[in-house]
């Protein structure tokens, strides 16, 4: 049932559902599926406010073969994302409407499965023993007692606190951290979580066995269906919607939101919260304030931090500690942000090439990293189509780098300063092709970089408390979604961690009995303990 909002003088009511999401992320899609699916709720009491115009935040993958494709970011999934396999195993794929983006992502994985046989490359072009992890037994001690560490111990600490710089130059660091993003000034406390999560991966760190892709990009295989979804169950979308800050209700120890002050093309406007609403918010953006450059011009960095996702969270935060402190994670752009490029090409020369260099077909070498990049500079080239509508004589392959403020090996600027002409420069001379195969690859493509401010924001030193949990203690109908609600033994910067926090949010404030499935703990499985143990002394 639909009902008027109240009205503030000079200021346009209109009629708003139930269940109100702010920000169109891949969490509040989430928690739509599951209020439909697990909360029977209808999709016409459903409201999505997105401030941009198109859905799916950070899954943001878009383009043509024409101008060229781009994203800001890639993902990779693996069979332990419990939750994310449980929502779109809800989910009829876009190509095949007969079987589910799960069934479909799965399938996908079998028929291309990672094996990478060129994980690590050397400066001059050749290619190390990645199986090596090169650890001292001081690292080995080391890495063994921030695993066994109790959490609240590393308030504060950076993963360098906890190492000594030996253990930055072991192979296992390189393919750990292009794997997952962290670099050696962020969070312990992350980096901990992470080594806990992911242990069933130790042995497999060099190779990559068990990382899954989808069909296409992440837009195209989840959000594209996910929102068809939607939109036949009623769900509303509405675009160009900037959420400015919330009313609560005055006195007592409760957290009950009353209003919803917005900014939209109109001008500003007031949705009242009635007993009964929910109001789900996605605090803070890892892709917000992203630039996009060309061929001939630098995305440059926005330090602007005009983002609503940011400045929402900000507002709510001050003087309410259950809110977080969100300056934590926004507050030093040089500890989070990163450059990624997208490269459209148009000659198979580049595709013949990299499968030489790499030893596996596109898709299946997983990533590459160069080791001594001056950008820590790493490749994703996948499998083929990437995007529904690429055209056969087109690939798409990805990278990025860590260190954007370093002059490059062959292009002596920052990264961040760079043309997608000049990041392709760059990886091709460590590419160390020929010459004349260096410039027809050159010519044919199309490089598109994109620099983001808060990339890795979430991973930067934080304590207990910098994050509100999901649902902060004593709310009535608020809950926090995405990446920077706090959610215990999981990790950031993945699907799973966004689609979980929407699961709980919803579940809690329906006060449905029920739960998100549950981390999968692999400390708790004798077998990956004696690989992983294996792998340390490798």
């Amino acid at each position: 049932m639909t009902r008027p909002t109240r009205q503030r003088h000079s200021e346009k009511a209109f009629y708003m559902s139930t269940h109100i999401f702010v920000g169109g992320g891949i969490a509040s899609v989430a928690g739509a599926v599951i209020l439909i699916r697990d909360g029977n709720v209808a999709g016409k009491d459903i409201v999505i406010l997105e401030e941009n115009h198109h859905m799916g935040g950070a899954f943001d993958a878009h383009g043509n073969p024409e101008t060229g494709y781009f994203m800001s970011g890639s993902r990779m999934f693996e069979a332990m994302y419990r939750c994310t396999f449980d929502l779109f195993g809800s989910i009829p794929s876009a190509t095949d409407p007969t079987i589910s983006v799960t069934e479909e992502t799965k399938r996908a994985a079998a028929r291309i499965p990672w094996d990478a046989k060129t994980r690590l490359v050397n400066r001059d072009g050749s290619i190390p023993d990645a199986h090596t992890m090169g650890f001292t037994e001081h690292d080995r001690i080391n890495l063994v007692t921030l695993i066994g560490e109790p959490e609240g111990l590393l308030d504060g600490k950076r993963i360098t606190d906890c190492f000594t710089p030996h253990f930055f130059e072991t192979n296992f660091w390189l393919e750990w951290c292009t794997l997952f993003a962290f670099e050696p000034w962020h969070s312990a406390i992350e980096f901990r979580r992470y080594l806990r999560r992911f242990v069933h991966h130790f042995s497999t760190i060099d190779v990559q066995h068990d990382i899954y892709r989808t069909a296409y990009n992440q837009y195209d295989s989840m959000i594209a269906p996910a929102m068809t979804w939607l939109a036949a169950h009623g769900v509303q979308v509405r675009h160009g919607v900037r959420v400015e800050d919330l009313g609560f209700a005055a006195g007592g120890d409760a957290i009950t939101v009353t209003s919803i002050a917005t900014l939209g093309a109109d001008g500003p406007g007031a949705i009242a919260i009635a007993p009964g609403d929910r109001v789900y918010v996605t605090n803070g953006s890892m892709t917000a304030d992203k630039t996009f450059g060309s061929m001939t011009a630098a995305p440059g960095i926005d330090t602007s931090n005009h983002s609503g996702a940011w400045n929402l969270w900000e507002k709510l935060a001050e003087g309410r500690s259950a809110f977080g402190n969100p300056a934590v994670f926004n507050g030093d752009i040089a500890e989070s942000a990163w450059i990624s490029f997208t490269v459209t090409v148009r000659d198979p020369l580049f595709l013949e090439l990299m499968e030489r260099f790499s030893g596996g077909p596109a898709g299946t070498a997983g990533l590459i990293t160069f080791k001594q990049s001056s950008w820590l500079l790493t490749l994703s080239i996948y499998h083929q189509p990437f995007f529904p509508d690429q055209p056969k004589d087109v690939a798409v392959w990805w990278g990025y780098g860590l260190f954007h403020d370093r002059p490059g090996d062959f292009v002596k600027k920052p990264m961040a300063d760079c043309s997608g002409a000049e990041i392709l420069e760059e990886v091709l001379g460590h590419l160390r092709f020929a010459a004349t195969d260096s410039a027809a690859v050159l010519a044919a493509s199309i490089c598109i970089p994109c620099a983001m401010p808060y990339i890795t924001s979430q991973f930067r030193v934080r304590k207990a408390g910098d994050r509100p949990l999901v649902v902060p203690e004593g709310s009535t109908n608020l809950a926090f979604i995405g990446q920077y609600a706090e959610q215990p033994d999981d990790v950031v910067f993945t699907v799973e961690y966004s689609i979980r926090s929407a699961m709980t949010a919803v579940y809690t404030l329906l006060g449905l009995d029920r739960a998100p499935p549950p981390v999968y703990k692999g400390l708790h499985s004798p077998q990956v303990i004696v690989d992983a143990i294996r792998t340390l002394h490798r």
